[in-house]
């Protein structure tokens, strides 16, 4: 499925059916240090884009940059910087 502008994506997990990173805006950046890999970030998801682990790993080919993630995290281990910035 192409994606053109203005398309409406609503179901939780589509993503797993088409690369939607291209698009974000912003991007989460995991802090190592903080990360304990407890797995909350991944399970609160939308788009299961973030594995389990210690630290925990992005799939930015899926990610939609939503600051879900960010924003569940209880360590602050997660910081949503624009997209292109590191």
């Amino acid at each position: 499925m192409k994606l053109t502008a203005g398309a409406v994506i609503t179901e939780p997990g589509n993503a797993a059916k088409n690369k939607t990173g291209s698009w974000r805006a912003f991007r989460p950046i995991i802090d190592v240090e903080k990360c304990t890999g407890c797995g909350i970030c991944s399970m609160y998801c939308p788009e299961p884009s973030i594995a389990k682990g210690k630290p925990a790993k992005v799939d930015y080919d899926y990610c939609k940059g939503c600051g879900i993630c960010a924003n569940e995290c209880p360590f602050h281990a997660i910081t949503m910087v624009p997209e292109g910035k590191r």
